[in-house]
C-alpha cells in the first residue's frame, strides 16, 4: 500500500542529502539521553514514526529491538536503508495522521517514537492522529515525542504545539504522562527549542 504524502513533508525530498548528513551527526544515545531510560531493556517491538534518516531506528535495533520504521519521504527512506541496512528494521511508506498501512497490520508495539514529527500536523490532524498512534501502543507500552518551538524555516509547514495540548489529547486514550521535560534549546538552530514528552499506556 502506498501512503498518501501529507502536507508537512514539503522540501524534505529535495533536502534529503543534506538531512542525511545533519541528522546522523548526533548519535541516538546523545539525542535521546533524557528518555532512553523509558525504553525497555528487554527486546521488543518498536514503531519509529517519521524515521527520517533511520538514526533512531538503527539505535533501537542496536538495543535489540525489532523496529518498524515509518517514513513517507522516499528519498529519506531510500537513504536510510543504505545507511542502516539492519535485518532488525522494516521500512514502511506511511504517514500521519492516518497511519493506514501500519494500522492494517493489526499489531501493537512496546514503544512508539515520534521524533521531530508532531509539529508538522495542524490542529485537526493532531486530533486525528493521536487515537491512531495510541491504538498502536500496547498496555504498559510507552509513546515518546518531541515538540518543536521556534521560527519555521522557509518552505516548511510547521505549527507551534504545546505540551499541555498534547497531554490533553493523550489522556482520554489511556496515555498517562510519564515525562514532561521543559523546552531544551537546540544546539544547531538558533531560537529553536524542544520539549520532550513520554506517555505510558494504562488499561
Amino acid at each position: 500500500m502506498k501512503a498518501v504524502r501529507i502536507s508537512g513533508t514539503e522540501n524534505y525530498s529535495e533536502e534529503a542529502p543534506e538531512l542525511l548528513k545533519r541528522y546522523e551527526s548526533i548519535s541516538f544515545a546523545d539525542h535521546h539521553r533524557s528518555v532512553i531510560h523509558l525504553i525497555p531493556t528487554v527486546p521488543g517491538r518498536v514503531l519509529d514514526i517519521g524515521s527520517g534518516t533511520g538514526r533512531d531506528a538503527a539505535g533501537l535495533a542496536g538495543l535489540g529491538h525489532s523496529v518498524v520504521a515509518v517514513e513517507p519521504t522516499e528519498e529519506l527512506r531510500r537513504g536510510a536503508t543504505v545507511l542502516h541496512p539492519s535485518p532488525m528494521i522494516e521500512w514502511v511508506d506511511d504517514s500521519l495522521p492516518d497511519l493506514a498501512a501500519v494500522r492494517a497490520r493489526g499489531e501493537e508495539f512496546d514503544v512508539a517514537m515520534l521524533t521531530a514529527v508532531w509539529m508538522h500536523l495542524d490542529e485537526l490532524q493532531r486530533r486525528q492522529a493521536m487515537p491512531n498512534v495510541a491504538a498502536l501502543v500496547r498496555y504498559g507500552g510507552v509513546m515518546i515525542m518531541s515538540l518543536r518551538h521556534g521560527p519555521v524555516p522557509p518552505g516548511r509547514r510547521m505549527f507551534e504545539v504545546s505540551a499541555a495540548e498534547t497531554i490533553a489529547l493523550a489522556h482520554p486514550l489511556g496515555l498517562r504522562c510519564a515525562l514532561n521535560q521543559e523546552a531544551e534549546p537546540s544546539s544547531r538552530q538558533p531560537g529553536v527549542s524542544w520539549t520532550r514528552l513520554a506517555f505510558r499506556k494504562a488499561p
